[in-house]
């Protein structure tokens, strides 16, 4: 059936197609032949844009051979010799000696047995078994299968370099594909993804480019948006082989590690408490009931200490702090009921913060302002 939303982000597509094209082939491979011809008919293709991301594409099924890998181009000299330019380079620009990687949708092995005459361990994926068997014939190390639910896992993983050629356009959930890989990666993978250069279409105007293999038509940018939605980050996108082909350079999205905030935490924890134990129990404000001041009360346990909360805003004085429960009072709070130190909480506007209360309020009164780095006396 006919999709009716972006394979990709899920989005609605603007509600005219860009182009409507009437009985066209309904395949790129596997062509009549006599016998067959009076079967043969034509499709219609609709081309539509997703409102969202931009990402142009059919709304047709796709064709029943999508998972398989047909490379006519395959026996080209002039491919073979770009290929084993391309793969020299990139081995040697990412220190990919003796690594362990492998192509998704590697056909009958054309681009990985280029990978033979290098010092790398290379693999392939590939869902004909037609394709697997004479690739394993002839020395290969390919298995059969194709990544389709996302939560795959590959025999020979995890696998620190992966690729995948002009592939991606044919497959009608690229998200699930592009997850299944992510998951076969360890944490420095990197990878080369390339598809047929929509906009180099658009520049030359190739109207006949459009045929029900090829699904997804993607722009640099649209090709970004894919890659980084499934957990890659792109290093480098660019027109590659006359400008037919989009090829982007990318890395496994790591995890961000932010552990450190836990000691710096227990650092400042230590600092602020140490400052309060210089004075009488209740005898210290903080000035700030803005977010990061009402998180730090709260993470460093420190509101059986403080007296009050002093913030200059009408609209939060007479209220309390969220879950540590101290009153926030007006500046005028401090000539009342005056206290031995103010912890001033203020971020950007700590430091006028504090020459008010130099300027406006008794000179005992102590000054501390919470940085980045740690508390200052000031």
């Amino acid at each position: 059936m006919p999709v009716e939303k972006c394979r990709v982000c899920g989005s609605d597509f603007f509600k005219e197609p860009l182009l409507k094209y009437k009985n066209m082939p309904k395949t790129a491979q596997y062509l009549p032949d006599a016998a067959s011809l009076h079967l043969d008919k034509g499709v219609d293709l609709t081309v539509c844009q997703c409102s969202a991301c931009g990402l142009v594409q059919l709304s047709n099924d796709p064709v029943p051979y999508f998972r398989e890998v047909i490379r006519a181009v395959g026996i080209s000299k002039e491919m073979i010799d770009f290929r084993t330019d391309q793969f020299a380079k990139f081995i040697a620009a990412y220190d990919l000696h003796k690594k362990k990687v492998i192509e998704i949708g590697c056909g009958r092995g054309e681009f990985i047995s280029i990978f033979k005459d290098f010092d790398v361990d290379i693999y392939g994926l590939d869902f004909s078994e037609e394709s697997v068997r004479y690739c394993n014939d002839n020395g290969l190390k390919v298995e059969k299968g194709f990544i389709e639910a996302g939560d795959e896992k590959l025999s020979n993983g995890p696998f620190e370099v992966f690729f995948i050629l002009n592939f991606l356009e044919h497959l009608p959930d690229p998200n699930r594909t592009l997850t299944g890989i992510h998951h076969n990666l360890n944490d420095d993978a990197v990878g080369i993804i390339e598809v047929p250069n929509f906009n180099m279409m658009l520049r030359k105007n190739l109207f006949s480019e459009f045929i029900c293999d090829h699904l997804f038509y993607f722009t640099e940018d649209t090709l970004k948006i894919t890659l980084e939605r499934n957990g890659f980050e792109v290093i480098e996108c660019k027109e590659i082989w006359y400008d037919y082909i989009i090829s982007a350079t990318v890395r496994k999205r790591k995890r961000t590690d932010i552990s450190q905030f836990y000691q710096y935490q227990k650092k400042l924890t230590k600092e602020i408490a140490d400052y309060i134990n210089r004075f009488e129990d209740k005898k210290v404000a903080i000035w700030g009931a803005g977010h990061q001041a009402l998180a730090f009360i709260s993470l460093t346990n420190i509101s059986k200490r403080i007296k009050y909360v002093v913030d200059s805003a009408p609209f939060k004085q007479g209220k309390f702090t969220p879950a540590s429960h101290i009153p926030i009072v007006s500046p005028e709070k401090l000539n009342n009921e005056p206290v031995n130190a103010v912890i001033v909480m203020a971020a950007s506007y700590s430091d006028e913060v504090a020459r008010i209360i130099r300027r406006n309020y008794h000179r005992n009164i102590c000054v501390a302002i919470l940085r980045d780095f740690g508390l200052e006396e000031v």
